[in-house]
């Protein structure tokens, strides 16, 4: 799981709050999706800029994370070197593109088996709920 930390909790909750009150969401668009959108938060980067940054190399961020490998030279290694030193590392990339970290979904009771990975509240639902468990762990 994530490692806690305020600047990661901080970055998770704001992301969520920001699809809350209506930032252009699409899953399938790798800067408004959900890790594109944890980006935006962390980097302060628009949607515009992260796609111009990866040159459009960046089909999912999980299929990425899954080949990821450090110092290849690739624009895209930045931004993940910006999730990196905040404490989200690849495996959690992959899981919040999913919605799928068990320990995340265990919390969410009957309703993890209705979550889905496309959908915004979905999604804001996900984070704050992992935002909870980092904050947890550090008390």
């Amino acid at each position: 799981m994530a490692q806690s930390n305020p600047v990661l909790i901080d970055a998770l909750r704001q992301t969520a709050q920001r699809l809350e009150e209506g930032a252009y969401y699409e899953w399938g668009h790798m800067a408004r999706c959900n890790c594109g959108h944890l980006v935006q938060t962390v980097t302060n980067m628009t949607a515009s800029e992260i796609a111009r940054s990866v040159d459009h190399q960046l089909d999912e961020w999980s299929e990425y994370a899954n080949d990821y490998c450090e110092g290849t030279g690739h624009k895209v290694d930045d931004l993940f070197w910006a999730l990196n030193e905040i404490g989200f590392g690849y495996r959690d990339v992959v899981c919040l593109e999913n919605l799928s970290d068990p320990r995340v979904l265990d919390r969410l009771d009957g309703r993890a088996r209705r979550i889905r990975r496309n959908q915004v509240q979905d999604v804001t639902l996900y984070m704050r709920t992992l935002a909870d468990m980092l904050e947890e762990s550090l008390l």
